[in-house]
């Protein structure tokens, strides 16, 4: 049973839900991302009355500051799954277990920290990006048995929610330098197969009235962009990386792939100094250019 002082019904709601669907996040994270209007000690309550209800708990780092991480149990899980908002998600097996988010807290904070970026640019420039609009690890399949699942999927609306502006989607990778440049690249492959891949029915043949369309699109009426975020490393190690992407997209065998969707790459540390909708993004294609994910081409 929810314990009686949560207001499931208001910022308690929102705050387990975000927990829920961004695997975990700092105290800080949480503030910035559910309540930036109000004092920071307002979050640590609400965090700490969540946690007495059994829903969420939180792991300390040994690091400098001894910094709180929060993540949501088994039981907040279940409760959030079961609300409109969260319907048809899929959470981590592992999203409530201690010993998991110690073993993953370096890349889940910083995929959290990235959606607080382009949360944060929103708010600056007017535009439309609620916090639920930050999708993580969203399973695409792409045959054999084999998926792609994005580090996250970002929801963005340029303009006000009655304006009517363009809604953006874009599947977000954020690479910590943790794999070699190759195995990144390697990645650019997989969506590429993801953007062709036609799922095969039992006993259905394609005809000209009703033919085999790729698998995405019963998700999206444009293929997302895809957006390479790229930490832990220096703007040395950052080129050698575009450089690694740039080399993959001459080898992908699929042109419409590249023509049809923007391929963009550039430093966490450029998004945090001057927001993601800044001339910062380095086309994979061209990476001698500097251009806004949400206007290039």
């Amino acid at each position: 049973m929810t314990n009686v002082n949560v207001d499931v019904g208001g910022g308690d709601r929102l705050a387990l839900a975000v927990l829920v669907q961004y695997r975990m996040a700092t105290t800080e994270q949480m503030h910035w991302v559910i309540a930036p209007g109000v004092r920071i000690e307002q979050t640590r309550r609400r965090l700490a009355r969540l946690r007495e209800a059994g829903l969420v708990d939180r792991i300390t780092l040994p690091r400098a500051g001894r910094t709180r991480v929060w993540f949501p149990t088994r039981y907040g899980v279940q409760l959030a799954c079961e609300w409109p908002e969260m319907r048809g998600h899929r959470p981590s097996r592992t999203v409530s277990d201690p010993t998991a988010v110690r073993l993953k807290v370096g890349h889940a904070l910083t995929v959290t920290e990235t959606a607080l970026a382009f949360l944060q640019n929103a708010r600056r420039h007017g535009d439309l990006c609620r916090p639920l609009d930050w999708i993580p690890e969203v399973h695409h399949p792409i045959g054999s048995g084999e998926a792609v699942i994005p580090d996250a999927l970002l929801y963005y609306r340029r303009g006000p929610d009655d304006d009517d502006g363009a809604m953006l989607r874009a599947f977000v990778e954020v690479d910590r330098a943790t794999m070699g440049p190759e195995r990144l690249a390697a990645k650019l492959t997989a969506y590429a197969r993801l953007h062709s891949y036609v799922p095969t029915v039992p006993g259905r043949r394609p005809t000209i009235q009703e033919p085999a369309l790729e698998d995405w699109r019963r998700r999206y009426p444009l293929f997302p962009r895809l957006l390479f975020v790229l930490d832990g490393t220096g703007p040395t190690g950052a080129k050698t990386r575009i450089r690694a992407l740039r080399a993959a997209a001459r080898e992908l065998p699929s042109f419409s792939f590249l023509h049809d969707v923007p391929v963009l790459a550039a430093p966490l540390s450029d998004l945090l100094r001057d927001g993601p909708s800044a001339p910062v993004w380095r086309p994979v294609q061209d990476p001698a250019q500097l251009v806004a994910w949400h206007s290039w081409p």
